[in-house]
């Protein structure tokens, strides 16, 4: 063959395998099959532990066929494990700003399915791998004679002698919202919510919520997002229900909350952008540390400083036949309580380790929780039923608080940042940006 020839073809050849290369080089449209095989592999793991998929509104028929054939659980974590070495071998060179976050956000849902399915396996982690497996952050565990000088502070607040949890349970007792009372004062708090956030962020066009009360529920409040920006929210009857608690439901579950949230990451991401990742939530992922903290955080960002105080003393007062007499003194107890919190984490650190038995467990969350027995009972129902989960309340609200304050002391500021954690692909690492 003469030389010309032979470079001439070598040339070509070398040209046909760099067009092959650049064909077969992974970018955007493998995130959305990527996406794709997350939503069922999501669904089918819903199928495998019930409460895994907290929302759903894609394609009927993923459910169904989820529903028909769902894969075991082993075959799950290695699909898991696959889509993972696929959604790393993208190149962010490949990839527009957006495009990473994204791809940012499929790795840490993938790593949390991945732990999830660990552990239906029998995989035994410690509360804290636990965590950063499902959630995306190593919580700190503070040792609980560290909240002494919080319980010395509230000692002052709560009149009487005698143990301290028993008589903050009796004070609050006088701040119950009656049972015949509850849907009006619910009510008229879930909109107060909503005005202060839709002055703020515009909301889907046609979104609504229905309101329900039930009982024999491990939690306190929870929101059902159904699509369309439509939810269900639910509050448990179970227990007497503070007058406190109507503006911190309301927010929680509904506005800037959980409902708004969602509604917006589907009109933004899973409608706007075709991001189907976003059409599913599974419950113990990261992004549940980004909705329960920014749902937390949502209070006090819709009414600062003393506005709550105002509202409650003014209009939900009023509304549940309540004296706002002590409103003032009840709402210092309320704020002084925010920072035992985290105290919850290293309680339930204890007891899921076996390190504290269940009577000691009540115990420790009724004394660092300033609640009664039955109270602390609930809430040990509930760290059983969902375990590390409970971090996503407390430090993921000291997250958000710390990234949206960062945009500066202004309520505009502070909206802007707020919208935008709950309406892009937010990830705890940019939380701490």
């Amino acid at each position: 063959m003469p030389i010309r020839r032979a470079a001439a073809l070598a040339t070509l050849a070398v040209t046909l395998l760099a067009g092959a290369s650049a064909l077969a080089a992974p970018g955007p449209k493998d995130l959305d099959q990527i996406a794709t095989d997350f939503v069922h592999l999501t669904l089918e793991a819903g199928e495998r532990e019930p409460g895994y998929v907290d929302a759903y509104y894609g394609p009927k028929a993923w459910a169904d066929a989820a529903k028909a054939a769902p894969r075991a659980v082993p075959a799950l974590k290695a699909e898991a494990l696959r889509l993972t070495a696929a959604t790393r071998a993208i190149p962010d060179t490949a990839l527009s700003a957006d495009e990473r976050r994204r791809k940012a956000f499929m790795l840490g849902q993938l790593k949390a399915a991945e732990t999830r399915l660990s552990m239906l396996e029998g995989t035994k982690f410690s509360f804290q791998d636990e965590a950063e497996g499902l959630f995306g952050v190593r919580p700190p565990l503070k040792a609980l004679e560290s909240y002494d000088p919080v319980l010395t502070r509230i000692d002052t607040l709560v009149p009487g002698q005698g143990d301290l949890a028993a008589r903050v349970d009796a004070f609050q007792a006088r701040y119950t919202i009656p049972a015949d009372r509850l849907e009006p004062v619910m009510k008229a708090a879930i909109a107060a919510c909503k005005a202060r956030t839709a002055a703020h962020i515009p909301l889907p066009p046609a979104e609504k919520f229905d309101l329900a009360f039930v009982t024999k529920k491990p939690w306190s409040g929870y929101n059902w997002y159904q699509g369309g920006a439509h939810s269900l929210i639910e509050i448990n009857t179970d227990l007497p229900v503070p007058i406190s608690r109507a503006v911190d439901l309301g927010c929680h579950e509904g506005y800037p909350g959980h409902h708004v949230l969602n509604a917006l990451l589907e009109e933004k991401l899973t409608k706007a952008r075709g991001w189907v990742e976003f059409s599913v939530y599974p419950l113990f992922s990261p992004q549940s540390l980004i909705a329960e903290g920014s749902a937390n955080y949502g209070i006090g960002l819709a009414f600062p400083g003393a506005e709550k105080l105002k509202f409650e003393r003014e209009t939900l007062y009023p509304l549940a036949g309540l004296d706002p007499a002590g409103a003032e003194a009840y709402d210092a107890l309320m704020r002084a309580k925010a920072d035992l919190a985290s105290s919850e984490n290293t309680i339930a650190d204890a007891y899921l380790s076996g390190k504290m038995d269940k009577q000691a467990a009540v115990a420790a969350l009724a004394k660092y929780g300033l609640s009664s027995v039955a109270r602390a009972e609930k809430r040990l129902s509930f760290i059983e039923t969902y375990r590390s989960y409970v971090i996503n309340y407390n430090l993921g609200q000291d997250m958000v608080r710390g990234h949206v304050e960062r945009a500066g002391p202004g309520q505009d500021a502070r909206w802007k940042a707020m919208a935008a954690v709950i309406s892009e692909p937010t990830t705890p690492a940019d939380l701490a940006k």
